[in-house]
C-alpha cells in the first residue's frame, strides 16, 4: 500500500508520498503509453500529495486544459484517495536524449484548474498558467501566484518496463509565514544539490529518510551548520479509489429525461454506461428505469 507522511518544522511544513501502487492502478485501467503514464502518474502524486489534509466530504481537483497531444487531465483527492482519467492515455513521445520521458513536451502549455469543495457554498477555484508542462513546477507556480506560498515540491515516476511502475512519488515544503532567511536559502541549496527524486526512490530511499535528507545538514550563510527540528503529523495509507456506483450513473441517466431515455432503448434495448475513472461499466434496461418512463 502506498503511504503519505506530513509534518512541520519551525520555517515550513511537507509533505512525501509514495505513489507507485496508484500509479500501477492508473496504467492499468487506463492502458496509458509510457510518456503518458509519466506525466498522468505525476499529476495523480500531486493531488495525493495536495490532499494531505483534506477531511470528511472534502474535495480536490486538478484539471489541466493544454495544448499537447496528451490533451487534458482530470484528478479528484479526496481522504479515501485519488483517482483520475486523461483523454488521450495512448498519445506517446520519444525520450528526451537523456534518456527521460518528454513529459513537457507531450503536455505541452496551457492552464491549470485547482477546485477545492470544502462544503462550502462555492468551491474553491484557483487558475493558473501551465508554462512548463513539467508538472512539479506548475504546481509550485499555482501556489506562488494563486494562494502566495513559496513551495518546492518534486515528482517522479519510473517504468521497468511499458507496463510495470518501477517507482513513484515525490514531496513538498512549503515556507511558513515569516520564514528565516537562512532557512530559505539553506533549502534552496539542499534541493539544489540532492538527486532528483526518481533517483532517491530508485536507490532504495524510505519516505522517512528522504524527509531527513531534505533536514539534515542544514547550514547558515556563513555555512554554520544549524539544526531545523520537524515533527511528523500525520502517517496513512494511500490508494487509487473511486466510489462510483450504479446509483449515482442511474440519477445522471435519469437528468437526460424520458424522451430521450426511450429513445435510446428503442435503439440500443438498454443504456450502457462507463466510469471515467476506473472503467467500471453499468447497464440499465427498461426495467431499471420503469419508475421514470
Amino acid at each position: 500500500m502506498d503511504r503519505l507522511i506530513r509534518g512541520v518544522s519551525n520555517n515550513a511544513r511537507f509533505v512525501l508520498v509514495d505513489t507507485k501502487e496508484i500509479v500501477q492502478e492508473a496504467l492499468n485501467i487506463h492502458k496509458t503509453s509510457p510518456t503518458a503514464t509519466a506525466a498522468f502518474g505525476r499529476l495523480l502524486t500531486a493531488g495525493a500529495i495536495m490532499s494531505a489534509t483534506l477531511k470528511g466530504e472534502d474535495i480536490l481537483t486538478l484539471r489541466t486544459a493544454t495544448d499537447g497531444i496528451l490533451g487534458n487531465m482530470v484528478v479528484t483527492a479526496d481522504s479515501n484517495g485519488v483517482k483520475g482519467y486523461l483523454s488521450n492515455p495512448g498519445a506517446d513521445l520519444p525520450p528526451l536524449p537523456n534518456g527521460q520521458p518528454d513529459v513537457a513536451g507531450i503536455v505541452g502549455k496551457g492552464t491549470l484548474n485547482v477546485i477545492k469543495d470544502m462544503g462550502l457554498k462555492e468551491p474553491y477555484v484557483g487558475v493558473s498558467k501551465i508554462e512548463s508542462g513539467e508538472i512539479a513546477y506548475d504546481i509550485a507556480y499555482y501556489y506562488y501566484t494563486s494562494e502566495q506560498t513559496p513551495t518546492v515540491i518534486a515528482l517522479g515516476v519510473e517504468l521497468a518496463d511499458e507496463n510495470t511502475v518501477r517507482s513513484a512519488g515525490g514531496y513538498m515544503v512549503q515556507l511558513l509565514p515569516g520564514a528565516e532567511d537562512w532557512f530559505i536559502t539553506a533549502l534552496e541549496e539542499k534541493i539544489a544539490a540532492i538527486r532528483n527524486v526518481t533517483e532517491l526512490f530508485k536507490g532504495g530511499m524510505s519516505l522517512e529518510r528522504i524527509l531527513k535528507l531534505l533536514y539534515e545538514d542544514m547550514t547558515d550563510e556563513n555555512y554554520e551548520r544549524l539544526v531545523e527540528d520537524y515533527q511528523i503529523l500525520e502517517e496513512k495509507e494511500l490508494k487509487y479509489h473511486c466510489n462510483c456506483n450504479k446509483d449515482k450513473f442511474y440519477r445522471g441517466i435519469v437528468a437526460l429525461g424520458k424522451d430521450e431515455i426511450n429513445d435510446i432503448l428503442k435503439e440500443q434495448n438498454e443504456i450502457e454506461v462507463a466510469c471515467h475513472f476506473c472503467g467500471k461499466t453499468y447497464k440499465f434496461t427498461k426495467e431499471d428505469l420503469k419508475e421514470v418512463l
